[in-house]
């Protein structure tokens, strides 16, 4: 009886300890996740890289990183905002609108918005099926067209520069919304006649439509790209260069923004700089991991197409290294 009796005294005791260890173990462990977009775009791509460099030092931080496929910029920027994801991918415009209070965010700004760094530039791209012959983005009027799925950067950026032009959606005979990664199967299967597409180069998005079916770049001038770019402070004017893609020997004219990387004021201090350490700590390796990165400067990465007040984790390691005040 008073063996049975010092076994359960035993039992409980090593229950008591587990409920004291066991939670201290979980809570060391930290998690960050990362919104990116379709998994053939390059903020997946991007995403994953950031990831990859800080879960490399996993040991020494603590916190596990994880990307995740997501509607584009506009869904990332919301749902950090209602505290479901930690960080996102964003183009310069939607976190310019979000922390002004402006198009899509008009009803509301999102003022614990912080950003983190920027990324690679992201020309508008307009592709063709080339049976219909296009020479100019006016050539899509009455076609099938894709204007981007809600919730992505691209669909409110189609939506602005539609808006400049003085065009509906119902200027085109047909105006998909397909996601990125169903557009380039579309256009090739006829379904569309052409498609828009905020995104780095190279792009396999861009590139298997190229090879599979002869797409055409088309380019992206005129009145109302120019009034876009003069008003607005997040675009600029790109170029596509020629033979990056197949059967488009040409350089390919237009404007567009720059990816960033955004947060909120609700993250942790720790946790961005952790983020942040692991890609400026390792930034060759970073530049490698996708040829759209291969161009990135730290110096420009810290202040260009950033709307947003840093955040403190960014803040920090950017004045460690001297490159803010």
């Amino acid at each position: 009886m008073q063996r049975i009796h010092l076994a359960l005294i035993a039992v409980i005791a090593l229950v008591s300890s587990f409920g004291t260890v066991l939670p201290q173990a979980h809570a060391q462990q930290k998690y960050v996740t990362i919104g990116t977009g379709g998994v053939t775009g390059v903020y997946y791509a991007a995403g994953g890289a950031i990831c990859r460099l800080v879960n490399k030092d996993r040991k020494t931080h603590g916190i596990r990183c994880s990307v995740e496929s997501t509607g584009g910029s506009v869904f990332n920027v919301n749902t950090i905002r209602a505290g479901e994801l930690d960080m996102g991918m964003t183009q310069s415009d939607v976190q310019y609108n979000a922390i002004k209070g402006l198009g899509q965010y008009k009803d509301g700004a999102f003022g614990e918005l912080r950003a983190v760094f920027g990324l690679h530039p992201e020309p508008f791209t307009v592709l063709a099926r080339k049976e219909v012959n296009i020479k100019s983005f006016t050539d899509f009027k009455g076609k099938k067209f894709n204007v981007g799925n809600p919730g992505s950067g691209t669909r409110a950026s189609m939506e602005e520069l539609l808006l400049t032009m003085g065009w509906k959606l119902q200027d085109f005979s047909l105006a998909a919304e397909l996601k990125a990664d169903e557009h380039g199967p579309a256009l090739c299967d006829g379904k569309i006649d052409g498609f828009f597409y905020g995104v780095g180069h190279p792009s396999a998005n861009i590139q298997d439509p190229t090879t599979s079916c002869g797409a055409k770049l088309v380019s992206l001038t005129g009145a109302a790209v120019d009034k876009l770019v003069k008003e607005k402070p997040y675009y600029a004017y790109a170029t596509i260069p020629g033979g990056l893609y197949p059967n488009n020997p040409t350089d390919t004219k237009t404007y567009g923004v720059l990816a960033t990387v955004v947060s909120s004021s609700k993250v942790p201090t720790e946790t961005v700089y952790a983020v942040v350490k692991a890609v400026f700590d390792n930034f060759d390796e970073f530049k490698k991991l996708h040829p759209a990165l291969a161009n990135l400067k730290p110096e420009t990465m810290v202040k260009d197409g950033l709307s947003a007040p840093l955040h403190d984790g960014a803040m920090k390691y950017y004045k460690e290294k001297g490159w803010i005040k």
